[in-house]
């Protein structure tokens, strides 16, 4: 690769059965820095073909060393790895800033959160027990929890290592075999993941990785037979020919598919403990995040005084290059930025309270867009209810708790949901209320703890990933009866 790293690894190359080789298609693809639309690297462009050889080291693994493995065992590998992560955490945040376009603090933290799942996986191998039944008597009765044998994870560009972190790091704890299918546009930090895993010493097949397109490599392996659950992350569509593709195998998947989640601000809010919440949740990552606050619901009372103090925050926004650090970086690609602008044309006949600003010094051809605050925005409108993804916010005024929890939950998503509000009472209606996988209470995100399960309800998907839910969902559970005189 054109990067210099501490460690190799091939970003031409499939990772499969613990060797790097050339992908089957002899095909690569050039791998695109969005802050200014240079060349990173080549990258494989893996197939069917090696989706096929994965998926079959994959269940070679499982009928040799890696099937034999103990779960304390798998619990060291996975520590060792976290510790591995820690000690290259400079690389991968620059690696993930390049290829992503994040800003690099940002980057960081999502190099950190990667080592700390390793480390809760790790540490949570083998804590996952079965139960014992009371049952007839004569009978002894228990329950194991089992791996589903080959998992295949196809992974976003928007947070390539905190997705790989909890659905990866969950499927080895819990002794399946992975295959990981990395976005196109965003891989390097799957390869360096796998490059470190072989260091760890991961017995061979337990871990491959084959980059390529979506419609080609994604598809294969949520079709391919010998695939025994299916991990997704990415837009409602291509979770729909993923989940129908596995059904013809009659595999589980696991879903998270985006969300126009919602922050309700009521008349007694803490203002001051709101607003870097509410400005934060909705420009991370330059709004690319499935979980993104991007509609802002508040009571008709502290419109004014939300709107002014948000508009603040936003002019102070500034856009540019994720090497340099800024509060956004650009967007993961020219047709993001398209798609994004396309939005914002949908917005001509709104109100916009306030904008952030491009850098005058940006790469012309980097994928930068002006983060835009809108205010008083009806709750039907397009940008109050499809997922722009995006540093976009809308606005939207309530007069009663009624009103707000229609409006919050008016859309046909449901990933996170926040409730700003002092009332003990109405904390725990709004809790109940508001239709969403997640619900934070005077916060949003708690820190983005891995140890919090995660996953939506409607066109948000289904399924958990992160915490021990996650393990659960990686397993399927065996009763055993025994009867005995």
């Amino acid at each position: 690769m054109l990067l210099s790293t501490p460690f190799d690894f091939a970003s031409n190359h499939v990772f499969i059965n613990g060797v790097w080789r050339s992908p089957e298609s002899g095909q690569s693809m050039a791998l695109i820095n969005p802050s200014n639309g240079d060349t990173l690297c080549e990258i494989a462009v893996g197939d069917a073909s090696d989706i096929d050889a994965a998926v079959n080291a994959a269940h070679a693994a499982l009928n040799g060393e890696w099937g034999k493995t103990t779960a304390v065992e798998r619990g060291r590998f996975l520590t060792r790895l976290g510790q591995l992560v820690l000690e290259h955490v400079d690389t991968f945040a620059e690696l993930e800033a390049l290829d992503v376009g994040k800003p690099l603090t940002q980057a960081r933290n999502d190099a950190i959160a990667l080592a700390r799942y390793c480390e809760f996986f790790g540490g949570a191998a083998d804590k996952v027990h079965g139960e014992t039944i009371p049952y007839l008597d004569g009978y002894t009765v228990y329950s194991l929890r089992e791996p589903h044998g080959v998992t295949g994870h196809i992974v976003p560009w928007n947070y390539p290592m905190q997705i790989i972190g909890r659905s990866v790091g969950a499927a080895l704890a819990m002794g399946n075999a992975t295959v990981l299918k990395p976005a196109e546009e965003a891989c390097l930090t799957a390869l360096a993941f796998a490059e470190l895993a072989r260091q760890a010493g991961l017995p061979k097949g337990a871990l491959n990785v084959v980059p390529g397109i979506g419609a080609v490599a994604g598809a294969a392996l949520s079709a391919h037979p010998k695939v025994h659950h299916v991990s997704f992350t990415g837009s409602v569509a291509s979770g729909q020919a993923v989940q129908e593709a596995a059904a013809k195998h009659v595999a589980p998947v696991t879903l998270e598919l985006g969300g126009k989640s919602a922050q309700v601000v009521f008349d007694d809010v803490d203002m001051d403990a709101a607003i870097p919440f509410l400005l934060n949740s909705g420009i991370q990552n330059a709004g690319q995040t499935c979980s993104a606050a991007s509609r802002l619901l508040v009571h008709r009372s502290r419109h004014a005084e939300m709107v002014e103090r948000l508009a603040q925050g936003y002019k102070s926004l500034r856009v540019g290059p994720a090497m340099k650090d800024l509060e956004l970086g650009p967007l993961i690609s020219p047709r993001q930025k398209s798609l994004v602008e396309g939005f914002l044309g949908k917005g001509r006949d709104l109100t916009v309270a306030a904008t952030g600003q491009i850098m005058n010094d940006v790469p012309e051809h980097g994928a930068y867009v002006v983060p835009t605050l809108y205010d008083d925005v009806p709750a039907s409108h397009t940008l109050a209810q499809e997922e722009i993804f995006g540093p976009v916010q809308t606005i939207i005024v309530f007069d009663d708790d009624e009103e707000a929890v229609h409006i919050a939950n008016g859309t046909a998503y449901g990933l996170v949901a926040a409730a700003w509000t002092r009332d003990g009472g109405r904390q725990m209606r709004m809790a109940k209320a508001l239709k969403a996988g997640q619900v934070f209470i005077n916060n949003y995100g708690a820190g983005g703890g891995v140890e919090l399960p995660f996953g939506g309800v409607g066109a948000s998907g289904h399924g958990r990933e992160k915490g021990f839910e996650s393990l659960y969902g990686f397993s399927s559970l065996k009763t055993v009866a025994v009867k005995h005189d």
